[in-house]
């Protein structure tokens, strides 16, 4: 046959395309733009196996390479199957009771400033342990609320650069600031003697002392100071 005499051919070309051709070709730069243009990583139904292959969750089909996965997402078959999809968790939804949103009441305190406060450094005579005692004071602390207390490591902060030889120790009540203490970054003595704390409700004070934990302990820890309160765990 002669192609190239044929009405709409060029010279030295094999012919007009034929119209399975030009879809075939359509297709095809349909497929490269989809591929350009849609992110399958996003794709829920998308589910890569191990021949290398890609299969399709929803419709359960087959496809060789990514493109024929995408072509078949344009599909009357892809399509209906996301309609079914829609439809039936519209109607779930529309049946299950939607549990209600929890209401949370924030509390919003004005701010009172830094609390007053006060540091004795002992140590004792006979193991020889350093220890601290902090006194902190919240006379007008809010009803119901108890001062808190926590250790922060010098990576936690960013105000200072971290020095690992230096932890923080924090105070927290409101409606006053919180305040922080510089404190060397030694072991605590976890114990009722070496470490203890208080909140006296009637003076509003708040007490905290704790111990530097030492390789050898000799004998019991001494009393509290005359004028603090028993300790606590």
């Amino acid at each position: 046959m002669d192609f190239q005499n044929r009405v709409g051919s060029k010279f030295g070309s094999s012919g007009p395309a034929s119209e399975a051709e030009s879809n075939r070709q359509r297709k095809e730069r349909l497929r490269a733009l989809a591929l350009e243009t849609i992110d399958l990583k996003k794709d829920p139904y998308l589910m890569p196996n191990h021949l290398g292959s890609y299969e399709c969750k929803l419709c359960l089909t087959l496809h060789t390479n990514e493109g024929s996965y995408l072509a078949h997402t344009q599909g009357k078959k892809h399509q209906d199957n996301l309609k079914r999809r829609a439809a039936m968790e519209a109607s779930e939804s529309a049946i299950l009771p939607q549990p209600a949103a929890q209401q949370v009441k924030i509390k919003r305190f004005v701010k009172l400033g830094s609390p007053g406060y006060r540091v004795t450094k002992q140590q004792d005579p006979v193991s020889r342990q350093f220890s601290l005692l902090f006194q902190i004071d919240y006379p007008k602390i809010a009803d119901g609320v108890r001062p808190r207390h926590r250790f922060m490591s010098a990576y936690e902060q960013k105000l200072e650069p971290a020095d690992r030889s230096w932890q923080y120790l924090l105070f927290a009540a409101e409606p006053y600031e919180t305040i922080a203490f510089k404190i060397p970054s030694l072991p605590i003595e976890k114990t009722e003697r070496g470490f203890w704390t208080h909140w006296d409700t009637d003076t509003k004070q708040y007490f905290l002392q704790l111990y530097f934990r030492t390789e050898q302990n000799f004998g019991p820890r001494p009393p509290p100071p005359a004028g603090a309160p028993p300790p606590q765990l």
